[in-house]
């Protein structure tokens, strides 16, 4: 029954997708991170909806009016994401002969990478403005909330019990899923933070320190810095940042207190990590990261083949490891990409992550300069958590090349456009004095209600700082 309901669903928004790109986009990415075919058990699980879904949405692109259409931004980051998509692709051709079965091999992963670029520069095409971001935040936000709920209490129920794995495609993993979860919650308490309606903003919240929790019950040692970070910068950029620190104290003994004894241990490794198994092979398999990289700086050593070259680059490999047994991995996204991708990806992903920041940094000093800024502040603290989260959490992991990342960075690049065109835009939003509750609420959500006609009070506008 569930099949047929999910299944129903989905056909049922495909004309949607065709006639309307931006809600292909939509139901692409609520499919990405949501995975509900993965919460059907029969033939609705193994159909390929994505795709499915692509097929549409890019049909619909190609059938859009000329003057409408638009695949991506002419953003640097965008032609740079292109340029990466390009230059990994020639390593996949010169890391292989032409005849070599590994080439082949390679080709569907590397067919999966370009096809997670794509979707993030369509993002940047399709979203013209601020509802259409704000939508697409609140499906990504409210997907991944949906399984820190679901996690989350199944692990208050039952004590903590670990989660293995996560629901699926790019969260199967569960390091992958801890650090989406980590992510999560800076979206998660922004987006609650914005919303006018109380019903609306608990309902965000509650899915914050469930999807905490998720992080601390997949064991992941990756996720748990990755969360420390986001909790850290909320902290650092709250406006009373003693209270900040006083909450995170707190929040801190309370982990300590109540987290399962085992997952303790594990975090105990992080004091001497050169005498711990799993800690010690990460900076063994750094070290082995470093050589392919230095050995082949043009191209690495090939798309996904770290595995492949690990004991050519190993001078101590132990039988177990000849044996080519156990996960042999970089264990780190910035050592990832070197060894496998070359010394231009490594420099094209630190440009990605570092230009979101500096745009992050620079729209909010824009906005502390103009009278009508909450939204654009709150929003800019919200990418820039989830984007140094990300940062923590690459520098363990072994996901260089992360979906949410690459869409994340898209995203980034949209709202720059949109928060710096709306602060230069003096007659959109003309100043009035309020009162103090009025500056208080719009100095949290950036919007107030405006009083007269209907037409006046389905506009929003925003009362100047310091009145």
């Amino acid at each position: 029954m569930r099949d047929i309901i999910v299944s129903l669903i989905i056909v049922g928004l495909f004309p949607a997708c065709y006639r309307r790109p931006f809600v292909g986009l939509c139901i692409f990415t609520w499919l990405a991170y949501m995975r509900i075919q993965d919460l059907t058990w029969g033939f609705a699980k193994d159909q390929r909806w994505s795709y499915y879904v692509a097929i549409l949405m890019l049909a619909g692109y190609f059938t859009m009016p000329r003057k409408d259409k638009r695949f991506f931004l002419p953003d640097p980051r965008c032609y740079l994401m292109i340029l990466l998509a390009v230059w990994v692709g020639l390593g996949v051709l010169f890391s292989e002969t032409i005849t070599a079965f590994g080439l082949q091999a390679q080709l569907g992963g590397y067919l999966e990478f370009v096809k997670i670029i794509g979707v993030a520069l369509f993002t940047t095409g399709m979203i013209r403005n601020k509802e259409q971001l704000r939508v697409v935040l609140w499906i990504i936000a409210l997907s991944l909330g949906f399984y820190g709920v679901k996690t989350g209490m199944v692990g208050v129920f039952t004590l903590g019990s670990p989660v293995i794995s996560g629901p699926g495609g790019l969260l199967a993993d569960n390091n992958d899923f801890s650090m989406a979860m980590a992510m999560a919650v800076p979206m998660l308490f922004h987006l609650g933070w914005t919303e006018r309606r109380p019903e609306l903003r608990k309902a965000f919240w509650f899915c914050v320190p469930l999807s905490a929790f998720t992080v601390i019950l997949t064991r992941s040692r990756g996720g748990f810095l990755a969360i420390s970070a986001a909790i850290g910068i909320l902290i650092w950029r709250s406006k009373n940042r003693v209270m900040g620190i006083l909450i995170g104290l707190f929040l801190g003994l309370a982990l300590i207190a109540f987290a399962p004894s085992d997952f303790k241990e594990r975090l105990s490794t992080l004091k001497n990590p050169t005498e711990e198994g799993s800690a010690a092979s990460r900076i063994k398999a750094w070290g082995i990261a470093t050589r392919m990289a230095l050995a082949n700086p043009v191209f690495g050593v090939g798309y996904r083949k770290f595995r492949q070259h690990y004991n050519d680059y190993n001078p101590n490999p132990t039988p177990y490891e000849l044996a080519g047994k156990g996960k042999i991995v970089a264990h780190s996204s910035y050592f990832q990409i070197w060894a496998e991708c070359g010394t231009v990806s490594l420099i094209i992903y630190f440009v990605l992550i570092f230009s979101s920041l500096w745009t992050c940094a620079s729209v909010r000093r824009m906005a502390r300069t103009r009278y009508y800024s909450s939204w654009i502040m709150n929003y800019a603290t919200m990418f820039e958590a989830s984007l140094v989260t990300f940062m923590v959490g690459a520098t363990f992991l072994n996901r260089a090349h992360f979906d949410l990342f690459y869409q994340w960075v898209a995203l980034i690049i949209v709202f720059g456009r949109i928060a710096r065109a709306e602060m230069r835009d003096e007659g959109k939003h003309p100043m009035r004095a309020g009162t103090r509750g009025e500056i208080k609420n719009v100095r949290r959500t950036g919007f107030a209600p405006v009083s007269g006609s209907d037409a006046d009070r389905s506009r929003r506008r925003l009362i100047p700082r310091g009145v």
